[in-house]
């Protein structure tokens, strides 16, 4: 498979947006250290402050899934498993 981009939509409770911000923060440069990143941007909605956007681009599928089993994504999930509201993961090919 060519690359693969990841649109994650995390939705933080409404009493935990600083909590889940800066957990996303701290595996900014971790995964972007990780063999078969490409990029990866972190944006938070300008109008509704408990939504986070992570914009992401892998060199293969095998590379998302190696980032999701490291200890700094681990360490992310237990941080934040009481302070998301909702998380949705789209895997997507471009087209152009």
């Amino acid at each position: 498979m060519s690359k693969l981009t990841i649109l994650a939509n995390v939705f933080a409770k409404n009493d935990m947006i600083e909590l889940v911000k800066t957990e996303l923060i701290k595996l900014i440069a971790a995964t972007r250290a990780e063999p078969g990143c490409i990029n990866y941007n972190l944006h938070q909605d300008n109008d509704n402050q408990t939504h986070f956007m992570l914009y992401e681009n892998w060199q293969n599928r095998e590379a998302l899934l190696a980032h999701m089993n490291t200890p700094h994504f681990k360490q992310y999930l237990v941080a934040t498993e009481d302070a998301v509201e909702s998380f949705t993961l789209n895997e997507m090919t471009s087209i152009n």
